[in-house]
């Protein structure tokens, strides 16, 4: 079990809109999170190594989650509804490492409070009645904003939705990994899986697109033209892995530059297949950072994807006329994904010395040959990119989760839309409005220009990196 620290910023000033929310549970937590995507849904994270309580999500484990966290008005602080993007990855529960924050007095128990220090927006109430009601103790106090009349509906959707993330998780996949590396990598795995998911489900998610295939291995092979091999591109453009303490300061630095101090929790662990995740662990928003894959010049770009794209447009969604569910439809909008991912993919490379969007190219390149081949035919095709085994087996089991006798050719498809978002928004991009695409929320980039005139644009969040476009 990791310890946990408490680290105060002692030369920063607080902000006048600091609060503590008490008691913030994660029934609520889901409804306010979950506005509008309908492929990444709600994940909370259980810890198995911290005694349940009788009011803890029964939804475990997630491997990579987001989510987004509060924010408060300039001229009415208080609460600003939160949304959770998450990805699906199955993880181990890990114990909060590291509280960042913004005073070093009061500091609240963590398993009970949020202490919320930011940059401040106002924040106008929902006219009907709220299901919940929360207080918050301070002489400047906003209620929550209310939940509408389809709260619960959403919540069972939402609960359907975070099964079909967790269930496409084999639960022995260091079993059939032992088998395939002794067979010499021809055994195909056969999966297990605690609540299967239907047939009909995941034929849904079977459907590979090769629209892109063409411009993702053109980008996979210009890296090893320059390279030579995967291994060394990551060395070369990554730079070493950082120690847990290095870790820390930089993600302390990162939010003292975003004004996010005391928001998150943050922690460190070598068990995810992605290279970050942002989850709720006893009601707090925690930053999960892989230590496996962090990175000197690789870890502010996860940040900039996770806090400064994914967290600031969750922020900014709160306050527009289509924060519900209802909302969207009655504005009739596009799903958020591809953009959003493809958004936060561009901000993950983008002032890298080499931006090559290498990941994004071979997670949308292995889906496609999962859906035509097997395990073993997909490991062996893979080695054309990436030599190390143990990198492939984690690729291929992404592309394959969800299947049991991977023999039989499937995928599951989720994955691909990192590489479609960002060359779509590449392809427009001196026709998009990024400052207005970041303020707008959860939104399609092709939705932005008929949104703008019903949009609140006051108190906007805009992530530091983006105020000055002419570096952008």
């Amino acid at each position: 079990m990791s310890k946990k620290y408490i680290l105060n910023s002692s030369d920063k000033v607080l902000s006048p809109s600091q609060v503590y929310l008490e008691k913030i549970s994660p029934s609520v937590l889901i409804d306010l999170f979950s506005s509008g995507s309908s492929s990444y849904s709600v994940l909370l994270q259980g810890g198995d190594k911290e005694k349940k309580s009788p009011k803890q999500s029964p939804y475990k484990r997630p491997k990579t989650a987001v989510i987004y966290g509060a924010s408060f008005g300039k001229n009415h602080p208080g609460m600003a509804s939160k949304m959770l993007h998450a990805h699906e990855d199955g993880s181990k529960p890990v114990q909060p490492n590291c509280v960042f924050s913004g005073t070093s007095s009061s500091v609240p128990k963590p398993a009970r409070n949020i202490t919320v220090v930011g940059s401040t927006m106002s924040l106008n109430p929902r006219t009907v009645p709220p299901l919940r009601k929360m207080c918050i103790p301070s002489s400047s106090r906003t209620k929550l904003p209310s939940l509408h009349k389809g709260a619960i509906a959403r919540e069972v959707e939402n609960a359907k939705k975070l099964c079909i993330l967790t269930a496409i998780k084999p639960f022995n996949v260091e079993k059939e990994k032992a088998t395939f590396f002794k067979s010499d990598f021809s055994y195909n795995p056969q999966f297990e899986y605690c609540k299967p998911v239907s047939s009909l489900v995941l034929e849904r998610h079977n459907h590979a697109s090769d629209r892109f295939l063409t411009q993702a291995v053109h980008i996979m092979e210009l890296a090893l033209q320059r390279y030579g091999s995967y291994e060394k591109f990551e060395q070369v453009t990554g730079g070493n892995l950082l120690k847990k303490s290095r870790i820390w300061h930089s993600v302390k630095k990162y939010m003292e530059k975003e004004g996010c101090m005391g928001e998150i929790v943050v922690q460190v662990t070598d068990d995810l297949l992605s290279r970050a995740s942002m989850t709720v662990v006893n009601s707090r928003p925690t930053l999960t950072i892989n230590i496996s894959t962090a990175r000197e010049h690789w870890l502010e770009g996860m940040l900039r994807h996770e806090i400064g794209t994914h967290y600031f447009r969750s922020l900014n969604n709160c306050h527009q006329p289509w924060s519900s569910n209802v909302g969207r439809k009655m504005h009739n909008l596009k799903p958020p994904n591809p953009t959003e991912e493809g958004l936060a993919s561009i901000h993950s490379v983008l002032f890298r010395k080499d931006p090559t969007l290498w990941r994004a190219a071979l997670l949308y390149y292995t889906v496609y040959q999962a859906s035509h081949m097997s395990f073993s035919q997909l490991f062996h095709d893979l080695g054309r990119f990436v030599q190390d085994p143990n990198t492939r087996w984690d690729y291929c089991v992404r592309a394959k989760r969800g299947q049991t006798d991977t023999a039989q050719p499937g995928c599951f498809s989720k994955d691909q839309v990192y590489l479609d978002g960002i060359l779509k928004i590449l392809r427009d991009r001196d026709k998009i409005n990024f400052p207005l695409l970041m303020a707008l929320g959860k939104v399609s980039f092709e939705d932005v220009d008929r949104l703008k005139a019903v949009a609140q644009l006051e108190n906007i969040r805009i992530p530091h990196f983006m105020q000055d476009q002419a570096k952008s």
